[in-house]
């Protein structure tokens, strides 16, 4: 993940369950990802949430194709 993009995904266990948010704030990656998926381009993120920046967006969606790259063992 690239520096920049990894300074704004936060976890902390008091906050939004310990799910990844972006930059201490109350907006979990999902949230921004659910928009995404929903169809939402950037600029309407960034217009519904004036807190957001592009660079939380990108390191949102890096963040989850990093979580997609693990590998998950499977029983037999």
């Amino acid at each position: 993940m690239q520096p920049e993009h990894s300074a704004r995904i936060t976890i902390h266990v008091g906050q939004c369950g310990g799910r990844p948010c972006i930059r201490g704030m109350r907006i979990r990656v999902q949230d921004v990802l659910d928009l995404l998926g929903s169809g939402a381009g950037y600029d309407e993120i960034l217009d519904d949430y004036p807190s957001l920046e592009r660079e939380d967006i990108l390191a949102s969606i890096e963040y989850a194709a990093r979580q997609t790259g693990h590998a998950i063992p499977l029983s037999a």
